[in-house]
């Protein structure tokens, strides 16, 4: 158990840094072109996934994410016990990963996001997205589990696109970048509706996708 919540930490960390850093390096590298930064934080995180859960499945499940720990909870796939001490694990790994990139860039390490998020349009985006991510993790496990890490990384990166919110999909992250005022970040008070919506994304998975892809 004390490696799996180190490689949930630890997981939790890099993928948030990479969201944030690429924001950051992409908002640097070319100011005023936000199409441009998104597309390197889609990239960016993306292909991080796809490494993380390759690395660290064997370890923990890498669910890196508190949405996707519920849903396997909910799945009866992780034992509660197990998947309460995953989650203290993963906001850790998000807050140090806010630190750390602002290290690494010289900003202020702890900062309050301005950036508005707010409304029903958004909220359902991240329903979305994170809905999506059960999905894929689901169909994954049934008919290809060796291409699990590379779904993941597809999904997320298509879901930068096509939905309002460019796919937190993680309540782990929302809470993150409330603590960041970069191109990636939250105002605290639109971060509440995003963790409900990602929460009932990953339950209404749980409680439908069985009959998809039955164990």
């Amino acid at each position: 158990m004390q490696r799996a919540l180190f490689a949930e930490f630890l997981g939790t960390l890099i993928l948030v840094a990479c969201g944030i850093g690429a924001g950051i390096m992409g908002t640097n590298l070319a100011p005023g072109l936000p199409g441009l930064t998104l597309l390197a934080c889609s990239l960016t995180t993306g292909l991080i996934l796809w490494l993380l859960i390759t690395l660290l499945g064997p370890l923990s499940g890498a669910h890196i994410n508190p949405a996707v720990t519920l849903y396997f909870a909910l799945r009866g796939e992780i034992a509660p016990r197990a998947a309460l001490a995953y989650l203290p694990a993963q906001i850790a790994g998000a807050a140090v990963a806010v630190l750390l990139v602002h290290a690494m860039f010289a900003l202020p390490p702890v900062q309050v996001a301005a950036t508005a998020r707010g409304g029903a349009a958004l909220a359902l985006s991240e329903g979305v997205a994170t809905f999506g991510l059960m999905l894929t993790i689901a169909g994954s496990q049934r008919h290809a589990p060796g291409q699990l890490a590379a779904l993941v990384g597809a999904w997320i990166t298509a879901a930068f696109w096509f939905t309002g919110s460019a796919s937190f999909a993680n309540p782990a992250v929302t809470f993150a970048r409330m603590f960041s005022d970069t191109f990636t970040g939250i105002r605290p008070a639109d971060a509440p509706l995003y963790m409900l919506a990602e929460v009932a994304g990953a339950a209404l998975g749980a409680l439908t996708l069985g009959k998809l892809f039955p164990r």
